[in-house]
Parts: C-alpha cells; structure tokens; sequence
C-alpha cells in the first residue's frame, strides 16, 4: 500500500481516478469500514484506485489542544489496519495552524484538486472541515459540482441502539469497558509494545510476567482483564495487570504486566499486541506478601489448565460468567445464552480468574 504525504510528497503516479475515504479513522471501527468498503466497490466498478486521506497530527491537537483527546491507535496500527480494510492507498495531511486556517475552497482546491486530482469522495454524515469545521457535506458536495469530482455520503452506522463513533468507543475503553467498545469497534481495543525487564516478582511466584512498554496514548483504567497476547503472529490466551500492584509497595507508576497461559519462552525486547476482551476485576490489595502466597496456594489445587480462546459470543459469555464467580458469585454448571452454551465446570474462564488471584491483581 502507497503513503503520501501533504505537502512533502508528490501524487504518487499510481493513484489513477482515485475514488476517496476522506476522515479520521481513529480505531477503525464498524462505521469507517463501510466507507472504506464503499470506496473499494465503487474503484472497482470506476477502475480506479481506492484511497483513504486522513490527517497527522488529529486536529484537536492544534486547535483545540487542551480539549483533544487521547487516540485509539497510533499512525503505524492505523495503516496497518487500513490496508487490511483494502485501502490502496493514503493520503496524510499535515495539520499545521496555517492549515487550520483554510477556508473549505482552500482545502479542497490545494489538496483534493490540485494534489490528488480526486474522481470521487465519500464521507460520513457528521463530517466537517475546513476553518472553525465550517465545511460540511453540502459544502463539500457544492465545491465538487464546481470542481469536478463527485461527493456522497454514508450515513451513521449503528450497533444494536448505539450510533457507532470514536468518541463513543474512546470513552467506554476509558471506563474499562472493552468489551462493549469491541462491538462497537469490530474488533477488540488493543495496544502494541516492546516487553521490558521488570521487576520480576511474578517469576519468583512461578507465573512470570511481561511488562509492557507501548506507545499507544489511551489504555484502559487500572484493574484486571483478559486478554490475547499475539506474538509472532499467534494469539495466546493471557490476564492483565494495569496499575500500580498495590501488593508490593505504594508505587504510584503504572504498569502494563501480562501472564501468558502455557507459554514459557523469553519474550524481553520482543515487540507483542495485547488485545483486551473483558475486564475482570479491579486491582487487589493483599495485606502482605505471606497473605498473596497463601491466596497462590488455595487456588492451586482448584486451577484447570484448559486452552481458551477468546472469540466470538460464546467466549464473552465465558468471561462474563468467570467474572461474576470471580466477585464470589454462584454461578451455574452450565449457561445457555442466544443460543449458545459455556460449560463453566470446564471453562477455560475459570482458569484466568485463578491467574489473576496468583498475581496478586
């Protein structure tokens, strides 16, 4: 997939009649992928070329700093996503204060015209541009039948009664809810980073752990999740830590520690994605160390090593049910739900709730 970017690069030659995704796309979530599927339909039958022109840094930054939030994913996922999505090519603009203060006829003409010599754009509903977001989809369209180019919208994409939005999706991550943020998203919340030395309490207690280093800006709040450690390509079932492991002393930097289940090779240096399916719990305080030992020792003989892999309905029903007998919940044997059955007494759910209690989270 070709990367250009406003204004260092030039068009690059191979973008013929492109046919244009024109947003943010922070997350990638179920709305941009009818957009980006649109487009990709709509090249096809126009033989031309499917594009997706986003910015660098978000706007929020540079207008509206101390309002901007924290993104989803950074550049490198955000590409790595959008080619995945079937995108052929993008466009990054960057957004500096000069250009914040376009008018839409500026943008349009300097960018979409001049630079790109777009055929066609297609935008969601709620899109606004230009100086003080004075441009909107009529404006855009208006500019097009001057210019050109053809401009259509898609409308809002909704999840069961949710319109589907980054905004949204960015406010349940913060409230640990990753699990609802995952449907809204089409996939799960997930951080990439570089595992680094800690310092290795969880090795001492015989379930080593990873200590996450990540560049992504916005991570769920401190507490206890399930989660899918990929690495080399394999997913691997895991629990997580985020806080401050208030077991072992009043730290107050936070951390991003993760078990892996069955997995015991040297992952330090080694770069990972940690997906989060459901959180469990928050983070726990034993009294001591002797109490956390004890905790490992009355659980140990309870664990089932079972494989797990957390996907689709069925395995959120099984972490559902494992976090309601994590909170000493009765629980039955066995749950039916839309049509689908987790047998608890051989879940795999029950064994991350074990984990967690090990670790001390």
């Amino acid at each position: 997939m070709d990367v250009a970017r406003f204004p260092d690069d030039s068009r690059p030659p191979r973008w013929p009649h492109p046919v244009l995704a024109l947003g943010n796309f922070d997350g990638l979530h179920r709305g941009h992928i009818k957009i980006i599927e649109r487009v990709r339909r709509v090249a096809e039958e126009r033989g031309g070329t499917a594009l997706v022109l986003t910015f660098d840094p978000h706007p929020p930054r540079i207008v509206r700093p101390d309002k901007a939030p924290l993104l989803l994913m950074t550049e490198a996922q955000k590409l790595e996503a959008l080619e995945r999505a079937g995108a052929q090519g993008v466009a990054i603009v960057r957004f500096t204060h000069e250009v914040s203060r376009w008018q839409p006829q500026q943008f349009v003409r300097t960018v979409l015209v001049d630079w790109l010599r777009v055929a066609e754009i297609w935008v969601g509903a709620d899109f606004l541009f230009g100086r003080d977001r004075s441009g909107n989809f009529s404006v855009l369209r208006s500019l097009g039948a001057q210019l050109g180019f053809r401009v259509e919208k898609i409308d809002p994409v909704r999840y069961r009664e949710f319109v589907v939005s980054s905004t949204r999706i960015r406010r349940l991550v913060a409230e640990g809810r990753v699990d609802e943020a995952a449907a809204l998203l089409g996939h799960h919340v997930f951080i990439d980073g570089t595992v680094v030395e800690g310092a290795r309490r969880g090795r001492e207690l015989g379930f080593p752990t990873a200590n996450l280093l990540t560049a992504n800006e916005l991570l769920p709040p401190a507490g206890v999740y399930a989660t899918l450690c990929t690495v080399d390509g394999a997913a691997r079932t895991s629990v997580t830590n985020i806080g401050v492991r208030p077991t072992f002393g009043a730290s107050t930097q936070s951390t991003i520690e993760t078990h892996l289940l069955d997995f015991e090779q040297n992952l330090y240096g080694r770069c990972v994605r940690l997906s989060f399916v459901q959180r469990l719990r928050d983070e726990r305080r034993f009294p001591d160390i002797d109490a956390l030992k004890a905790q490992i020792e009355a659980v140990e003989a309870k664990d089932a090593a079972v494989e797990v892999r957390f996907a689709g309905d069925a395995s959120r029903l099984e972490v559902q049910i494992a976090c309601e007998a994590a909170h000493g919940k009765q629980v039955p044997e066995s749950r039916s739900e839309a049509g689908l059955t987790v047998d608890w007494s051989r879940s795999g759910s029950r064994q991350i709730c074990l984990i967690a209690h090990r670790l001390g989270f």
